[in-house]
């Protein structure tokens, strides 16, 4: 049986922002048969044809309006800073359009619910383009937890970090732990979230906003997420450990030769209840030593994922992956940060605010 008409035709969409994101974005979406592009607004309308180039049929303006008002248009991927994107996403969303929106989704946790609920009303898809949830070895790497490969969950220790572009607006953990935060939400169990986070930060070189942070996180299931992010540092690392009962994973973004590995190696206790009173204050501890495995992946750009994600959400009607309540987990755990950081480090409950941590079963 034939598709409707309607899903047959690609998606008529407007990337909005023609900076550093952006462009990535059109050529995406360019790449993309489910999408048709048909407009880039930017306040630089000279910097937007350079991104096009002198061939191209897309229509180039700096009026959002008018981008909203084109019948053709049905949604529109918003690479703009962060503090814009309550005010372009609320009139996309009220001019009837499905929304895409650069990481963070808002510039707060109360923006960010104000674009849910403006998307709910309307029947709207809203996704946050949390790209890193859409590469080749993150996407195994939650199919391996949901699938309880690891076991129980013990740890998460994620470091991110290189001599990195000081931002004017923002410190490193809005820079670049929404990356890391974003990666936690979506490869946890729906049954593991966090309970409470402590950051700590320092700025050396008085630029009046944190460069080096360490947050740490709680998880219900008394498992414990680091979290480092740094500005300074003469190397980039990007790595994450995650330790459980049964195996331990380790993820080199870095290393294209072998990105993921799977090591049968750690720490045996024996179980409390096999012991008595005596031997539980000497539990007998050993050590093993198994395989490591690399599992295989394929390279395929993150980015053409979260567009085809896109789509299949507004096709279907479905959340994203990573749709508007995933960015709102992210930005609790962003503004908690920012208090625990104001704070000395004092560690800031998550279960006192009204935010729902309910997650579909993949």
């Amino acid at each position: 049986m034939n598709a409707p008409a309607a899903a047959r035709e690609p998606i008529g969409v407007a990337v909005i922002g023609a900076g550093y994101w952006g462009p990535n974005l059109v050529r995406n979406f360019q790449a993309t048969p489910q999408f048709r592009l048909h407009w880039l607004c930017d306040l630089d309308v000279a910097r937007a044809q350079r991104v096009l180039g002198g061939y191209s049929t897309v229509q180039v303006t700096a009026d959002l309006d008018t981008v909203l008002a084109d019948e053709r248009v049905s949604a529109v991927a918003i690479a703009t800073p962060a503090g814009t994107h309550l005010p372009i996403a609320m009139a996309a969303l009220r001019a009837g359009k499905h929304v895409l929106v650069e990481k963070p989704l808002a510039a707060g946790l109360e923006q960010g619910r104000q674009l849910i609920d403006e998307a709910q009303r309307r029947g709207l898809s809203l996704m946050c383009d949390h790209t890193y949830c859409y590469t080749p070895a993150v996407l195994r790497i939650r199919e391996i937890l949901h699938c309880n490969e690891l076991g129980e969950v013990h740890y998460l220790d994620s470091v991110r970090i290189n001599l990195g572009l000081v931002q004017r607006d923002i410190d490193v953990l809005w820079d670049l732990a929404p990356h890391d935060l974003s990666i936690l939400d979506f490869v946890l169990p729906p049954e593991v979230r966090p309970v409470s986070v402590a950051a700590h930060g320092a700025d050396g070189i008085g630029a009046g906003r944190a460069c080096v942070a360490y947050l740490t996180l709680r998880m219900n299931t008394g498992a414990i997420a680091h979290i480092h992010v740094n500005w300074l540092s003469p190397v980039k690392v990007r790595t994450t450990i995650i330790g459980g009962a049964k195996r331990t994973l380790v993820w080199d973004d870095l290393n294209p030769s072998q990105r993921l590995a799977v090591f049968d190696r750690g720490v045996d206790v024996a179980a409390p209840d096999e012991l008595d009173d005596d031997q539980r204050r000497d539990m007998l501890v050993s050590y093993r030593s198994g395989d490591m495995v690399a599992p295989a992946l394929t390279e395929r750009e993150a980015l053409r994922t979260m567009v085809e994600e896109f789509a299949r959400s507004i096709r279907t009607g479905t959340p994203a992956l990573t749709d508007g309540h995933a960015g709102l987990r992210v930005l609790q755990i962003l503004e908690a940060a920012t208090r625990s950081l104001a704070a000395g480090g004092a560690s800031v409950d998550l279960t006192n605010l009204d935010l729902a941590y309910v997650k579909e079963t993949a």
